[in-house]
């Protein structure tokens, strides 16, 4: 199981397992932010076609919103999907492979996801910052702040890259 904390450097280092179970409940909370996210912006829809069918009036700001809380609900659901294993994952090859060629296999493929988690979460608090600093909006009829938008873009990100590191110190558990 993804969230047990079995590995043998978690059970020699005290602190690596409390990293591994502080993560995996961040994650875990993280993922309750991501369904809060989705069903914010699946009312939104909802309210858009009543505004917009029943009351034959126009809407402005549920398709933007919409697409600013599904797209936070993916990235603050990251973690936790990493955690549980439930990412698609195409292991044809390390299976064939087996043994430490398989094991290899999926620590590069860890250690690459890292990489580019960091990059991401590195890039995207740069954003949020620009967004913060320069007062940008979106430009549209709404024209909400753009920092709140992108928010949940480093965060989740973020806690993707930290859920990265937990899974390289929880080890391969099979």
């Amino acid at each position: 199981m993804a969230m047990a904390n079995t590995s043998p450097l978690a059970r020699r280092l005290p602190l690596v397992g409390g990293y591994i179970r502080l993560m995996d409940g961040v994650s875990r909370g993280a993922a309750y932010v991501a369904c809060a996210l989705f069903l914010a912006g699946v009312a939104a829809i909802c309210h858009m076609v009543f505004v917009r069918y029943a009351l034959g009036m126009s809407t402005s700001w549920q398709t933007e919103f919409t697409i600013f809380s599904v797209t936070g609900a993916m990235l603050m659901g990251s973690a936790y999907v990493l955690m549980t294993g439930g990412h698609v994952a195409i292991t044809l090859l390390p299976d064939l492979v087996g043994g430490l060629g398989r094991k290899l296999m999926l620590l590069l493929g860890s250690l690459v996801g890292l990489a580019f988690c960091a990059a991401l979460a590195y890039g995207s608090w740069v954003y949020v910052a620009e967004a913060w600093h320069g007062q940008w909006t979106t430009g549209t009829v709404w024209n909400p702040p753009l920092w709140p938008a992108l928010l949940p873009v480093a965060l989740g990100a973020t806690l993707l890259t930290l859920q990265y590191v937990a899974e390289l110190l929880r080890g391969e558990e099979n």
